[in-house]
């Protein structure tokens, strides 16, 4: 995959987390993911399409970040994960493409965004419904992990 389609995700993760929850996020090494489960406890998950690209993005939180951000970022921390925690991960996953989404045109590639999806619990999945390679990068701090997802058709 580009790199020119992932790092505007990536900057848009941490840009979002700085300003938003104030959390710092050290970035991982990049690999192909193979499977759909995912590798915490709450997702968004957003898809893109264009006239020149097809994609998804997906953000997936450990419960203990997810609650901190909520936290940051309302003020109160829930004792669990709730639906208000769920809108929150959609808003987050909605801002991180929204700052890539505005990248990538500066550079030709147009894409409408759709809602992003929350999907939660132990071991829950992400699909991807796009033919492509998917690249998971971890993001590390001292209240958990968080995992970006990418996958392009090209």
């Amino acid at each position: 995959m580009n790199a020119d389609f992932v790092n505007p995700f990536i900057g848009g993760l941490l840009n979002v987390m700085e300003t938003m929850a104030q959390t710092k996020l050290t970035p991982g090494k990049p690999k192909r993911k193979q499977s759909d489960v995912a590798k915490g406890d709450v997702s968004g998950l957003i898809g893109m399409v264009g006239p020149n690209v097809r994609g998804s993005m997906s953000i997936t939180f450990d419960e203990a970040l997810a609650l901190t951000i909520m936290e940051r970022m309302v003020g109160e921390r829930p004792e669990k994960l709730d639906a208000e925690v769920g809108d929150m991960v959609g808003e987050v996953t909605n801002m991180i493409c929204g700052s890539a989404k505005r990248d990538l045109a500066e550079r030709g590639y147009e894409f409408g965004m759709a809602t992003p999806i929350v999907v939660s619990g132990k071991q829950h999945t992400i699909s991807h419904q796009v033919d492509g390679a998917k690249i998971i990068l971890p993001f590390m701090c001292d209240e958990g992990l968080a995992h970006l997802e990418i996958c392009f058709d090209k």
